[in-house]
């Protein structure tokens, strides 16, 4: 299959009996139709090979997982889903450091083997391929360095459901403002 260029910079395919002149006026007449060189930037060709999500035990969360697993059902992608734990700063300071660092360790564990599983199940159910990771440390910091290792095409992820992230910023805030990737917010 060869991709074409319309014209203007436009890739795909228009119905219709017009197209637009260097002017910006509506033309009748066929269209030209340009090769796009190898390796150009293709708009809407091809659709996301790797989604990956971001997802924890929240509504929004879990409203991303099914998003991003119908996405990928739908293009025949595949789902990395991505559980990062964080520490909880009162940690740093508590004085009974060790206990509720396990404490909060196996908290951790038995929600990532929950989602783990659940994640499995539901893409054994939809027939799609998906890598569920675990890993620890900021939630931006961690997602923006398995996109680059697993070369996603995309990302999905919960909106915050924090009140202060409205006005210092969320996850996805700073996903989309980093701008190397598409990212699909989901409420």
């Amino acid at each position: 299959m060869q991709v074409v260029r319309l014209w203007a910079g436009v890739t795909g395919s228009f119905g219709g009996q017009f197209r637009l002149g260097a002017d910006g006026q509506r033309r009748a007449g066929k269209r030209r139709l340009l090769p796009v060189t190898p390796g150009e930037f293709e708009l809407g060709t091809d659709g996301p090979s790797v989604i990956l999500v971001g997802v924890d035990e929240s509504v929004t969360a879990a409203r991303a997982g099914w998003y991003a697993a119908g996405l990928a059902r739908r293009q025949g992608a595949r789902v990395v889903a991505v559980y990062v734990e964080t520490p909880g700063a009162y940690i740093l300071t508590a004085s009974a450091g060790a206990s509720v660092l396990a404490a909060e360790a196996e908290a951790h564990s038995e929600i990532a083997q929950e989602l783990s599983a659940r994640a499995s199940s539901t893409a054994a159910e939809l027939g799609i391929s998906l890598t569920f990771i675990t890993t620890r440390g900021d939630p931006f910091h961690e997602i923006d360095r398995i996109a680059r290792e697993t070369r996603a095409d995309a990302i999905v992820v919960g909106a915050s459901l924090k009140a202060g992230h409205r006005l210092l910023g969320s996850l996805a805030v700073r996903l989309v403002r980093a701008g190397k990737w598409p990212v699909t917010v989901v409420p």
